[in-house]
């Protein structure tokens, strides 16, 4: 993580004329094939020159949206400080501050702090145990203040520090890289749709949207962190970029075992084996993969949420509704 850094209002104006071109040029720089797979960008990649990798690493771990572990062929391993991008903090407090239009209050850092683990549990889901490339910025020093490696990476062709920033998992890390410009932009399109951490804008429409049956906000302690209902590309072939979080806010552990998660047409996912810790969040992704205490797979074969409007049911294991979240 990185300490807050000021845009000049120059560069800001800069950045907010690359987003009037693009809209007027009705986009055409952030198409995508039905095809790609899950966690590809909108963009179609060419526009942010995706950079030719320098070597190939393994990521061995993720500590949080921004910064991962990897290891090299020869065994040896280092920590990687993803160039250009900068997510909220997991382990240490937020400052709103550092970003733009985040209130500064208690409900803004908490926000922020949801919008930080999701940003993880996306890096986990897309980077942890695979081969990716590594490639370095002509306008930066190969190494941070941290002796952390300042870095692009480069999966499956795509860029995925960009990919943090078009979905609002991150802001834009001011600094020399040379992608500066397409990066602002890619933020202000997020900024302004309200994606992922920009959604902290308004923090109270955040928390207090889910409500029970009866009317009144839950009181189970969870809530309904992000509901991410329209894919990249064709949604029924991207299963993994279609997801619900959930956060425990509450001040203990949760057993969410038994607890359920639907739809409004009644496609019903049930979790097992799964405490949830306080500030924890685990994400359901409609797609298939390897459950862990932060994601967890539907194994569903066609999408759930209807992208233009759904209602996210939650109901503890004695099928009480706990949350009821339309969108």
């Amino acid at each position: 993580m990185s300490p807050a850094t000021d845009i000049s209002t120059m560069r800001r104006l800069a950045f907010g004329l690359v987003v009037v071109l693009v809209v007027a040029a009705g986009c055409s720089g952030f198409t995508t094939s039905p095809s790609q797979p899950a966690g590809t960008a909108v963009d179609s990649q060419s526009a942010v020159d995706v950079p030719e990798p320098a070597v190939t690493v393994t990521v061995t771990a993720v500590v949080d949206g921004d910064t991962i572990q990897v290891a090299y062929e020869n065994g040896t391993g280092d920590t990687v400080r993803l160039v250009g991008v900068d997510t909220p903090e997991v382990h240490t407090e937020n400052d709103p501050a550092e970003f733009e239009g985040v209130p500064e209050t208690d409900a803004g850092a908490s926000c922020l702090r949801r919008a930080g683990t999701n940003a993880s549990s996306l890096a986990k889901q897309q980077l942890l145990g695979e081969t990716v490339g590594l490639a370095f910025d002509q306008n930066l020093d190969r190494r941070g203040y941290y002796d952390r490696l300042l870095a692009y990476v480069v999966l499956d062709g795509t860029l995925f520090n960009y990919r943090l920033v078009e979905t609002g998992h991150a802001r834009v890390y001011d600094s020399e890289f040379s992608r500066t410009d397409r990066f602002y932009a890619a933020e202000d399109v997020a900024r302004s749709d309200r994606r992922g951490l920009w959604r902290c804008t308004d923090p109270d429409a955040v928390t207090h949207t889910a409500i029970a049956d009866g009317g009144t906000e839950s009181a189970s302690g969870v809530e309904i962190a992000e509901i991410h209902p329209d894919a990249t590309g064709n949604d029924n072939e991207n299963l993994n970029d279609e997801y619900v979080t959930l956060t425990n806010t509450g001040d203990a552990a949760l057993d969410l075992s038994g607890w359920t998660v639907s739809d409004e047409a009644g496609h019903q996912y049930t979790f097992a084996d799964l405490t949830l810790d306080p500030n924890a969040s685990v994400t359901l992704y409609s797609g298939s993969g390897t459950d862990t205490d932060t994601e967890r797979y539907w194994g569903r074969s066609g999408a759930v949420w209807n992208n233009d409007g759904d209602t996210v049911i939650v109901r503890n294991a004695s099928g009480e509704t706990v949350l009821r979240q339309s969108y």
